[in-house]
This record gives C-alpha cells, structure tokens and sequence, in this order.
C-alpha cells in the first residue's frame, strides 16, 4: 500500500469517527500529495512521498517558532498537533547514540582524515539514517525501477569509473582445459563430449533443445576443451590504509572491467584480501555490474606480504592472453612480479597510482596520479 492510498483510507476513518483533529492534517496531506503527483506528471515513489510529508512537518515547525514569537500560544498548539499526526507517517527518527554510532562507521568506512573529508562523511552518514533510493534493472534490462533502501539495510557504493581510451589488450587465444564450463561459448572447441544440465550463465547457443523438450528441464551440449584470449586484471590491495591513492586504484580497475570487451575473451579479476580472490568476467561468466559490486567490497590489505598476489597471478599464467597490473608502489616486490611475467612472454600494461615521483621509471611503466587520473588515461 502506498502512501497515498495509506492516507486515502486514514481519512476514511477519520471522517466514520468525526475526529477533527486527524481530519483536517490528513486531508491536507492528501492535497499536498496529489499536487506533487500533478508536478511530477506520475505516481511519486515511496522515498518522494515522504519528502513531501517532511517538508509539511517542517513548514509547521517554522510556524510554531513564529506563533511563540507573537504570544500566539494557541496557534502554536494547533500546529503541534497537526505534525504530532504527520509524523506518523515518516520513519522513526534516529536518536543522539544512533547518529553517534553511525558518524564512527561513515568515518572508519571512508577513511576520514581532515574536516576535507565532511561531504564525504555526511553523505555516508544520510544514507545510513534516511536510507537511499536506488535505481535498480529487472533481469532482462528491459525496465527500471526505483527501491528504497531503508535504515537496516546496507548500500553498496559501486566505485568511480574513468572514461578509457579504446584498447586492444595483445595476446593469442590459450589452451583452456576443460575450458568450457568456464568459457561457455567463448573460444573455439575441439571435441564434442556430451550433454548436462544447464548451469546459471550458460549460453542459449549451447541448450540441446530436443533433450530439452524430451526431459522438461534445460539441457546443454558440452565440449572438452577450448582456445579463447584470457586477460588478468590484477589489483594491488597492500597498503596500510584506504586512502586517496587506493581509491583511485579501485576506480581505475572499475574502469577497465566496464570498458574491455568480454564478449569474446574472458577477464580474471585478481587481488588478495582476506584470502587470494580471483573473479571470471565475461560471456557466460560473471556481468560487468557484479564485477563492480566486488570492487565495491575491496578493502586495503596490511596484514599480508605481496608475495602472495605474485603466486597467485603466476600459478594462472599459462592461461593467460596478456595481463592489466594496477600497482599502489614500485618497490622491489612489485618489480620482481613484473619481471617474471615478462620473462615469461605474457603482454603486460603496468599502471602505478603513486603521489611520489618515480626517478628513472621506464618507458612502459605508466604513472597516475590521484586527482589526475583521467588525464594520465588520454596518454595510454
């Protein structure tokens, strides 16, 4: 139920039990809704029709004040009672401990260092206490709709993404084995093995349709290897805290799983946490929008050697095409990573967020800075 039609039917009863008092606020409130709705030229979302509710609520705030300023005690009271019956119809406001405890977390979540920091801080704090409206699209990207995320709940903030030169990641296409529950219809296959049942993110091209028919549940054809170009986009997470420099980092790996093309090749976000995370991307694997929902969720590691990102992107090498390394320093640990991806043969571009200047940094070596970052991509 709406809150138009909430009201609707409060009025209703008010009117049955001839209670003056609730009548003349509701009906108010309805009026200011419906002009709203002729404003808008639609149906006002749930978040909207509360706006409109707090801005009644507000207008009789500022009238108290001015009733009490001319000895109008009486006109005062009537405007209290009046938001005593508008306030019911908005969320419970949060008291001194609550907005405590969520300027703490807005703080520790972005990092906060300086007074800088407040439009950051108070934007997090509003959507932990008004909650967000978030745009959201149905599973088939025909439509979208608009839902409000209340106070239990949690946003996910998807990071920055950059407007990238187009790329043209080199590389051939490797060998997968048994590649293709992994690439779906990526690649080109050898052998014809048989049939399974349908997996999430397997393609409609590979549903055996006869057997399909024949059993009621979807059925698809599965082949024994394939051959398709696989790219690693490895994000270095080994800093001491979520500053502006692994901000920029986290955005600039956004960028590049939003830009790349996976429609024929197949993309390895790869970065250490808690644990060494590597996520698939592509056709039949993972959709950009999750990948971002991930990075979303990428915290500084501080307890851990870099060592452990550099086994992990080797022990995946021989299925690589090429390789994306986005670093947060150029010491020796990251150098000797580099090194041996290139001793190796696989294409690499190497991007550095740094604040520091790089004495005798080579040619390939690309240097971004934080608040320049969008500058230093129309160079690639």
């Amino acid at each position: 139920m709406t809150l138009f039609e909430q009201v609707s039917r409060d009025i209703g009863d008010a009117m049955k039990r001839t209670d003056r008092a609730r009548l003349a606020p509701l009906r108010m409130l309805k009026t200011a809704l419906v002009n709203r709705q002729v404003e808008k030229g639609r149906d006002l979302d749930e978040a909207e029709e509360r706006q409109v509710v707090a801005t009644l609520v507000k207008q009789r705030r500022d009238s108290i004040e001015q009733f009490r300023a001319g000895g109008r005690e009486e006109l005062a009271a009537r405007e209290e009672a009046e938001i005593a019956v508008l306030e019911t119809y908005l969320p419970p406001a949060a008291d001194a401990a609550a907005i405590d405890a969520a300027v703490a977390e807005a703080i520790a979540d972005t990092g906060a260092q300086s007074v800088k920091d407040m439009g950051r801080v108070m934007k997090a704090v509003m959507a932990r206490l008004a909650g967000a409206t978030v745009a959201r699209a149905d599973p088939l990207g025909l439509f979208r709709s608009l839902a409000r995320v209340a106070l239990p709940d949690k946003l996910v903030v998807l990071p920055r993404r950059y407007s990238l030169p187009r790329l043209t990641l080199p590389g051939a296409r490797r060998y997968q084995h048994g590649g293709v529950t992994l690439a779906s219809s990526v690649g080109d296959s050898e052998e014809f093995m048989g049939l399974r049942d349908y997996r999430p993110g397997d393609p409609l091209q590979r549903i055996h349709w006869k057997s399909f028919a024949r059993s009621g549940k979807p059925v698809v054809k599965e082949y024994q290897d394939e051959f398709f170009e696989r790219h690693a986009l490895v994000l270095d997470t080994f800093t001491d805290r979520d500053g502006a420099v692994f901000e920029e980092a986290v955005s600039l790996a956004a960028s590049f799983a939003c830009t790349l093309d996976t429609q024929e090749s197949l993309l390895d976000l790869m970065f250490v946490g808690s644990e060494s995370y590597c996520y698939t991307a592509g056709r039949g694997q993972m959709q950009p929008d999750s990948v971002l929902e991930i990075l979303a969720g990428v915290r500084a590691c501080a307890d851990r050697a870099f060592r452990r990102l550099h086994d992990a992107v080797l022990a995946r090498r021989a299925a690589l095409s090429g390789c994306i390394l986005i670093l947060l320093a150029w010491d020796e640990a990251r150098q000797a990573l580099v090194r041996a991806l290139q001793q190796s043969g696989l294409p690499l571009k190497v991007l550095l967020v740094s604040e520091e200047n790089i004495p005798a940094a080579p040619d390939w070596l690309r240097v971004l800075v934080p608040g320049k970052v969008q500058e230093g991509l129309a160079r690639l």
